[in-house]
């Protein structure tokens, strides 16, 4: 009588890997990734560097600068300052406390006053695109984010004819944005 040993365990193939399920997620999947880039890359605004000093042209240049600071804000050319905007006082802004209960600093900056003087610059130089946000250090982000959508492009109300309705028409201001610390 033969005996078998028992230590021995009879051999078994290895389980095939069943991987229809993860590529039906990757089906689904890599569409749905590649859509949202798209989205994600439109909110997306670019920025340059400013240029040097050192140009080649003869002819002189305007340049734009937004001088953002805590007092208020200023636009000059690179050599002067052109206007200044002071804050404004909190009892003239509505809903100036934030969600949080605290204040909005950035409600303070008078936006709409600095749209209307740029776009008297761009009415005199409507070939230029560039122009430069300066800040101090300590100021609010959202500042910076609502000066730049100023500098970028504004709403202008065009008066419809009789018996039609006002159009807001948005204009495209300086899309070319620099930005870097105030002197």
């Amino acid at each position: 009588m033969a005996r078998r040993h028992h230590y021995r365990r009879p051999q078994k193939e290895p389980p095939e890997l069943n991987i229809t399920t993860f590529l039906n997620l990757m089906v689904v999947l890599v569409p749905f990734l590649l859509i949202t880039a798209v989205f994600s890359r439109i909110t997306i605004l670019e920025l340059s560097l400013p240029t040097g000093a050192g140009s080649n042209d003869n002819k002189p240049q305007m340049s734009i600068e937004v001088i953002v600071r805590q007092k208020g804000m200023e636009i000059g050319n690179g050599k002067q300052v052109l206007a200044r905007f002071p804050l404004l006082k909190e009892e003239d802004v509505e809903h100036v406390v934030d969600e949080d209960g605290s204040t909005d600093i950035s409600k303070l900056y008078d936006i709409g006053l600095l749209s209307k003087y740029l776009l008297k610059i761009k009415a005199k130089y409507p070939d230029k695109t560039d122009a430069i946000v300066l800040m101090e250090s300590n100021i609010e982000y959202r500042v910076l984010i609502r000066v730049m959508d100023a500098v970028r492009s504004t709403f202008v109300r065009q008066e419809g004819a009789e018996g039609e309705a006002d159009v807001l028409q948005q204009i495209a201001l300086f899309p070319d944005i620099s930005i870097g610390d105030a002197p």
